[in-house]
């Protein structure tokens, strides 16, 4: 079109996807341009803006790697991750809670019950529970991706003192759906801090950097929906103020003293007491 203007460059650039052979893709295309041109409309966004918004993600570009997602670290802290989570957790299942810019594919295979405690220092404690459908039968099928930072509130891709793939493990559950966990109590940490996502963005608005500590789980069984979520301490002193919005009442769980004496030895503790937090998970079917 040859006479673009302030009253139809948004209906001429958002038609320009009309071609789109994909159905979801037209539409994820079209409301893009809408609500793109809609947020500049509403701000008067001006080229000094436009072009600081520009270099801000070629920046948060330049920092990603594949240990690191600046980008995932972006959608979270604007609670744009929470709220795809939340869309995306079916009434009845446990509820989604955000991936994290920390997750890493292909960590390695433990038998159930799984022991991850090594040479790490810190509070030595049982994760306990089972993988069950809506009704609370039993996914025997199922399996756990779970990953923590270390008691220095580091995860392995910040910490080059810590071994690949330190704290973090993928298991089966066994025929009653049940998983264990040997680990150490995750601890509160900040956000990373030496981005452009915290100077540029987090940071000016004074907001803290700080995530409850929290275990972090992917649980897959076929037929299925696949659930990305977080294991909240309850004890925990910024469960009302996570930088990344990804608390739910129904993820915080409790640790408890049980009088466990083949605990305690899995853990290495003098028995017969050992702590455990136990965290039931719901699949909602696919």
């Amino acid at each position: 079109m040859r006479n673009i203007r302030l009253d139809n460059v948004t209906e001429v650039a958002s038609q320009t996807f009309a071609g789109a052979t994909d159905e979801r893709r037209r539409q994820l295309s079209q409301a893009l341009v809408r609500h793109l041109h809609g947020f500049a409309r509403e701000v008067g966004l001006t080229h000094a803006e436009w072009r600081a918004a520009i270099g801000f993600m070629h920046r948060v570009g330049e920092i990603s790697s594949e240990q690191r997602s600046e980008f995932t670290l972006l959608s979270d802290v604007l609670g744009l991750s929470s709220l795809v989570d939340l869309l995306g957790s079916p009434a009845g299942a446990t509820p989604g809670s955000v991936l994290g810019p920390f997750h890493t594919a292909g960590s390695p295979w433990l038998d159930n019950p799984a022991n991850l405690i090594g040479h790490n220092a810190g509070e030595r404690v049982l994760l306990r529970g089972r993988v069950l459908n809506a009704q609370g039968a039993p996914l025997a099928a199922a399996t756990l991706d779970m990953w923590q930072n270390a008691a220095n509130g580091l995860y392995w891709q910040m910490d080059p003192a810590q071994p690949s793939d330190n704290l973090r493990c993928r298991l089966r559950v066994d025929a009653q759906g049940a998983f264990e966990i040997a680990t150490i109590r995750p601890m509160p940490y900040c956000i990373p801090t030496d981005g452009p996502v915290w100077t540029d963005l987090v940071e000016p608005a004074q907001r803290s950097a700080w995530r409850p500590a929290h275990y972090h789980l992917i649980v897959e069984a076929p037929g299925y929906r696949t659930l990305v979520t977080e294991l909240f301490d309850e004890e925990d002193p910024y469960l009302d103020t996570d930088a990344v919005f990804g608390v739910r009442e129904s993820l915080v769980g409790r640790y408890e003293d049980v009088n466990d004496p083949a605990g305690a030895a899995r853990l290495g503790v003098p028995g017969p007491m050992c702590r455990v937090m136990h965290m039931d998970l719901v699949l909602a079917a696919a």
